[in-house]
């Protein structure tokens, strides 16, 4: 046998107060309290499968969502998230290497690979932080309803706004005015607003069909009209139309936006390059599942329908009540479940760095042993494994 095994009555084994296997009741109660955590995650990633599977043709995957890495802007699929997924498991390693220091009783080196552990664990939270606020802003061309009523997503590089020329004063710009601040965030505004256009003679037409509208609705009310006023207004009106008609006809440019103060102004962009459409919820002549829509017929898709001046033809970023990158639950389930994480995380950073002062002060060494460090690790070592399985279902498939 074995000269350092223990071998116990049956009186000490089944009368208590003894472990059986010669555990204390800290990690035995830390081992339940992660199983327990465990079932809540295996719960949360099944009903995320079920809902995926249910909506499979229409889902995000993660090169198509998380595509973007810091200060170099968007081209990069899955490299920032992969970075992040790294150095949490090196603060993996280096929670081995604080456990192990303690078995040794070396409080230097417990310090030392604690505080490595503790960055790593700031890295990963920070890193979780700026991820949600890119997913919640979005891209810079969002996802669009095209003109048969189906929803796309657009994947590409996104030409450079330079300016804006005022065309047509309003209560703040004056005309001829160019404007060169806050121009992608003025942009997109209008964008979901229906402030885009394609010309500033089809602003001027829609704003005489506007009036016309109101004036018919008056002189049919009775008020100051006359029917050959309202029938001179109806031929006006069918006229405006049959401009509009030929307006929409013109190739595609970068357009005119209507700011804040009812002031016109054209936008000066660069042009779009590599554009790619990709269905995501089906129309009457798009569907879900086909082939995606490239190059400059992408681009006449996306624009046709941008400048039309509608509100809500496009979704940026995602929230819990609309998303860009695909159906309404990924959103959520991506909340939800990276954001329960990001909590454990931040939970095992806060309980590392009260473990790490303990271990400073000097309070485990007196004790004799480093068992708290090892019950800290075990909690790190689970959020760890965990994160394997969110990345995986996440970003993977």
């Amino acid at each position: 046998m074995d000269e350092h095994s223990i071998e116990l009555d049956s009186k000490t084994l089944w009368g208590g107060k003894e472990s059986p296997f010669s555990t204390s009741y800290g990690k035995l109660m830390m081992w339940f309290f992660l199983v327990s955590d465990a079932l809540t995650f295996t719960g949360l990633l099944i009903a995320y499968g079920y809902t995926r599977h249910a909506a499979q043709a229409a889902w995000p995957i993660g090169e198509e969502t998380f595509n973007s890495m810091p200060f170099l802007g968007h081209g990069y699929p899955l490299l920032y998230v992969a970075l992040m997924t790294f150095i949490l498991i090196v603060s993996s390693v280096t929670m081995v290497l604080a456990v192990e220091a303690g078995h040794r009783m070396d409080k230097a080196g417990v310090t030392k690979w604690m505080i490595a552990t503790i960055i790593g664990g700031f890295f990963f939270v920070g890193s979780q932080a700026w991820e949600w606020s890119h997913f919640i802003h979005g891209s810079e061309f969002g996802k669009i309803e095209l003109t048969d009523g189906s929803q796309a997503i657009v994947r590409g590089h996104f030409g450079e706004i330079e300016n804006f020329t005022v065309l047509q004063g309003g209560t703040h710009f004056k005309a001829n005015q160019v404007i060169k601040t806050d121009l992608l965030h003025q942009f997109q505004h209008a964008a979901e607003t229906g402030g885009l256009y394609r010309s500033e003679e089809m602003v001027n037409n829609l704003r005489e069909q506007k009036n016309i509208i109101a004036s018919l609705k008056m002189d049919t009310a009775g008020i100051e009209g006359s029917a050959l006023k309202v029938t001179a207004l109806r031929a006006n009106l069918i006229s405006l139309k049959k401009q509009l008609e030929v307006i929409k006809s013109k190739p595609v440019t970068s357009g005119v936006i209507v700011l804040h103060d009812g002031s016109i102004a054209k936008i000066n962009k660069e042009s779009d390059e590599h554009m790619m459409l990709i269905t995501k919820k089906s129309g009457s002549k798009y569907v879900v599942g086909k082939a995606p829509i490239e190059g400059k017929n992408a681009a006449d898709m996306y624009y046709e329908s941008l400048q039309e001046g509608v509100p809500n033809k496009v979704v940026y970023g995602a929230n819990l009540k609309q998303n860009e990158y695909g159906p309404q639950q990924y959103g959520q389930f991506f909340f939800f479940i990276t954001g329960f994480h990001g909590f454990h995380v931040f939970s095992g950073v806060v309980i590392n760095i009260i473990i790490c002062i303990g271990v400073v002060m000097g309070t485990y060494h007196k004790r004799g042993h480093y068992e708290m460090v090892e019950k800290t690790g075990l909690y790190w070592h689970f959020v760890d494994l965990v994160w394997v399985f969110v990345f995986t279902f996440f970003y993977l498939l």
